[in-house]
């Protein structure tokens, strides 16, 4: 196992299926291979474990996502490299994000991009469908803004790359920070 003395987030945002968890898995076994203490924070298993009830309005979605940024930082500062995959579609929560975590240590934004068409044609879960037929409020690229990041460290796009493309941008990107892999 290697040890590092801190760690850094790395911070996968974009529309709901644009492909985040699935690179950010894909670098995180990579990572774990190469003997790296990481954690993938995912939204859905946040909402299901330690967020249980949070909401989708902007206010509940950046008391949820600050909440995360907490658990983050604490991880990372103890030496774990943290992947966290969540919509985040809000700058100015994005920016309160980074301003938590960068006291400590690094915060590397990623932008999945991927259009809101392409993210309906995947529709692993079928929200888009829910969501376009008004059953679901609140929902980030239909009835929700997703406000694209204006310099994140990394953009990835999920439409015109495969995801070990993506995946080897997203370590090219790490070993900037000194993470061998």
């Amino acid at each position: 196992m290697k040890c590092l003395e801190k760690g850094l987030v790395a911070w996968f945002t974009g529309l709901p299926a644009s492909g985040k968890t699935t690179v950010a898995s894909l670098v995180k076994e990579e990572l774990s291979k190469a003997g790296y203490r990481v954690e993938l924070l995912d939204g859905d298993w946040v909402r299901k474990t330690i967020n249980v009830g949070a909401g989708f309005t902007k206010e509940e979605r950046e008391r949820h996502l600050l909440r995360v940024a907490w658990i983050a930082r604490l991880l990372a500062r103890n030496g774990v490299i943290v992947l966290c995959s969540f919509v985040s579609p809000y700058r100015d929560v994005r920016k309160k994000i980074r301003d938590i975590i960068v006291e400590e240590v690094p915060f590397l934004e990623i932008w999945v991009k991927c259009s809101v068409e392409e993210c309906i044609r995947r529709d692993p879960k079928g929200l888009y469908k829910k969501a376009l037929r008004g059953e679901i409020q609140h929902f980030t690229g239909i009835s929700d803004p997703y406000e694209p990041p204006e310099n994140p460290d990394l953009v990835i796009d999920t439409e015109r790359d495969p995801p070990e493309k993506n995946k080897e941008a997203v370590l090219n990107l790490l070993r900037k920070y000194g993470i061998e892999v």
